[in-house]
């Protein structure tokens, strides 16, 4: 998108903020209380959107979350279709932010249970807000569906049950949107960002594995990232600009293993050695605690048997210049955010939280 174009689709936003409320102002963000509909819900307050969050009663909004926002309480993987179809009527835009993500272990066997919560019930909800009446809707996906379809030589779907999940959720979404409804689905990768009450995932999913080790040992690789905030902005742009049944992958910087953890533990003053292992190395441990987890009857949605050789020793690289132009999102300081994401992990600080528990 050039500076021009620019320009004016944003002095266009300004004028449409002017403008009385239309039929095409109503925007509904299911999970709007999480990290990445709470960003959306701002963005689209912003743009002079009338917005409303239909989320699960889990976390208290008294004096931070945005009185404009109307807030409805309902869990969208329990109601039924009549109700979701009752939630839905009168809306322009929906967009779909829930479900769980590949950091999720769930009881064995996996592929049944994202299958259920990615796929039978998005669809459910897609095929209800078209019922209802709404013109566009956009899910939020995952980028390793991105990188399945590039790299069919590494049979994704087959080894890892959360990315087959993923490639059904897609397909089954665009299925029950119809031709009524417009329907675009955003792959997005390592997301930074925070939000007030909520500690970030990577708490659980980075820190609390990792800082184990000393010396980390882990693979050489790395992955396409982008702030909270801009995926709102390709979140936004996807109602207003956005092509029926495209995919479009979001990305901002690519970073190798090596420079996010040593951001993320300088962040929180820690010091930790990172030596390189071969991937092959890696999946003996990867084996030996999957074959750990299955003893339990629980199962990742990433098999780690595979995980080090599919995913994590590869550069899962995106280019989102064209995502970007297309969506007119920005790009923003993934630096900046990696470590406030990191140090919201930690509010009291890692090394006082250590010292308080001896």
């Amino acid at each position: 998108m050039s500076k021009a174009v620019r320009k004016d689709y944003y002095c266009n936003l300004l004028i449409q903020k002017e403008k009385p409320v239309s039929s095409t102002s109503r925007i509904i963000v299911v999970g709007g209380t999480g990290l990445l509909g709470y960003h959306a819900s701002l963005e689209f307050l912003r743009r002079g959107y009338l917005v409303t969050s239909l989320a699960i009663d889990d976390i208290d909004l008294e004096g931070w979350y945005p009185k404009e926002i109307t807030t409805v309480t309902g869990d969208v993987f329990s109601m039924t279709k009549d109700e979701l179809k009752a939630q839905f009527e009168g809306f322009y835009a929906m967009v779909y932010a829930v479900g769980p993500d590949d950091r999720t272990i769930p009881d064995a066997p996996a592929y049944l249970f994202f299958r259920k919560r990615l796929v039978v019930a998005a669809a459910r909800v897609f095929e209800a807000a078209r019922e209802a009446g709404v013109k566009r809707a956009v899910l939020l996906g995952s980028y390793l569906n991105y990188f399945n379809r590039q790299w069919p030589q590494l049979q994704l779907t087959q080894r890892h049950p959360y990315i087959k999940a993923r490639a059904e959720q897609s397909e089954a979404v665009l299925l029950a949107s119809g031709d009524e409804m417009e329907t675009m689905v955003l792959e997005l990768p390592y997301i930074f960002g925070t939000m007030p009450k909520r500690t970030p995932l990577w708490k659980d999913a980075f820190f609390d594995r990792l800082l184990k080790m000393n010396p980390v040992l882990y693979p050489d690789g790395g992955s396409s990232m982008v702030c909270a905030g801009n995926v709102a902005e390709a979140i936004a742009g996807a109602v207003e600009l956005g092509e029926k049944g495209t995919m479009y992958a979001i990305g901002d910087q690519n970073m190798r293993w090596s420079e996010l953890f040593s951001i993320m533990f300088h962040a929180i003053g820690v010091n930790r050695r990172l030596i390189h292992i071969p991937h092959w190395m890696a999946g003996i441990a990867g084996r030996f605690i999957m074959w750990r987890e299955r003893r339990n009857d629980r199962e990742p949605g990433l098999n780690l048997a595979y995980i080090f050789d599919d995913i994590i020793s590869r550069e899962y690289y995106l280019d989102g210049a064209q995502s970007a132009a297309l969506l007119g999102h920005g790009s923003c300081d993934v630096r900046a955010a990696i470590v406030k994401t990191a140090k919201a992990c930690y509010p009291d600080g890692f090394n006082r939280k250590r010292r308080n528990r001896k």
